[in-house]
């Protein structure tokens, strides 16, 4: 398929969230490669639950899940008027915020959400509730066509014959569809590109492993798994023409959040001359944080570390940390692609264009 014929219209690939009548519906990633298991939530207290423990990860699929599950509340609520209503919905938007801290996308879209109830208070109640439906359908289906526009960016940064790296999930499963650091392979494969993808296991929730691999592999896209400290090794043999992720939060100046792990790979690739690119729609870039030391870092179960399912790996009562994720500093940073554009230099100049925010 040419690239130029390639829309959300003809993307029928992999959408690990669905929402009918009522119902949100998740692709369990705890259960996959092995699984293939959809939960059904009616309940914000519920939505809640399934991102906190991982049901649904990724910042886009993050963002997209809240903003049912805050509607889904809000279709509970009984107001007098509409400043009742936005009051409760306001509680119901802080349950939800509060389950992960790092991905921006969680805030944005809840954002969204109150704002819209704010600009109409002069609605009643069941209108509101109307308007929340379909302004969470609209950052679903929104987020595949911004997918689709950042893949189609970002692959004119990608030679034929090219040898990717990529570290955690930032595929069709961490978002609405298609992806972010994945939708650039996805657009170079579209483009006729020959390309193979490196992932590695992204420990210690191998969302490379169990995600990455399995979501390139039903699409038939080349892919090599390798454990997360083989891949100096790899690039000191040559062996990795690029890097690209995803990020959960980019700092104004160009700093960037993802997974654990991500800065030393993007050290790896410095020390190589290996170009390191972040994937990322505009909505994960937060022009309030200056600088990436003002990122919320998420510290998470330990259990996660010394377990792989019910088998224990390490000893018990060992001191354990878990921080979910690390910043790389701009200066690591090759390029920054969104949907309107990608920044290659001045991060500073360049994000307050595309974002229109900033001072």
């Amino acid at each position: 398929m040419s690239q130029c014929a390639f829309s959300a219209n003809t993307y029928a690939g992999i959408r690990p969230i669905k929402y009918q009548n009522n119902v949100l519906s998740l692709l369990d990633q705890r259960k996959l490669p092995g699984e293939e298991i959809w939960i059904d939530y009616t309940d914000y207290q519920e939505v809640a639950e399934a991102i906190r423990s991982m049901v649904v990860r990724g910042a886009p699929a993050i963002g997209i899940t809240a903003a049912y599950g805050a509607y889904l509340g809000a279709t509970a609520i009984e107001a007098k008027d509409a400043e009742d209503f936005a009051q409760q919905f306001d509680a119901i938007c802080a349950t939800l915020n509060a389950t992960r801290p790092t991905a921006v996308n969680l805030a944005w879209a809840l954002e969204r959400m109150q704002r819209l109830v704010r600009a109409n208070l002069n609605q009643p109640p069941i209108n509101l509730k109307i308007g929340l439906e379909y302004e969470a359908l609209a950052i679903f289906e929104e987020d595949l066509r911004i997918n689709i526009a950042m893949g189609q960016n970002g692959e004119k940064l990608i030679p034929d014959q090219s040898r990717i790296l990529t570290h955690c999930n930032a595929g069709a499963l961490a978002t609405g569809g298609y992806g972010t650091a994945l939708g650039v392979v996805r657009a170079a494969v579209n483009a006729g590109k020959q390309v193979m993808v490196l992932a590695d296991e992204t420990r210690p929730f191998l969302q490379g492993a169990r995600l990455t691999a399995w979501e390139l592999q039903r699409d038939k896209i080349p892919v090599t798994l390798i454990c997360d400290n083989m891949a100096g090794y790899l690039m000191s043999l040559g062996g990795i023409d690029c890097v690209i992720v995803g990020a959960d939060r980019v700092a104004a100046n160009g700093d960037v959040a993802n997974k654990i792990g991500t800065y030393s790979v993007a050290v790896l690739a410095k020390e190589h001359n290996i170009p390191f690119y972040v994937a990322a729609p505009l909505s994960t870039i937060d022009m309030n944080l200056a600088e990436g030391k003002d990122i919320p870092i998420e510290q998470r179960d330990t259990r996660e570390i010394s377990h792989i399912g019910e088998t224990q790996l390490a000893p018990e009562g060992i001191s354990i940390l878990n921080p979910a994720f690390d910043v790389t500093p701009a200066r690591l940073v090759s390029a920054i692609i969104t949907e309107r554009g990608v920044v290659q230099d001045d991060y500073v100049v360049g994000l307050k264009k595309l974002t229109g925010k900033g001072s």
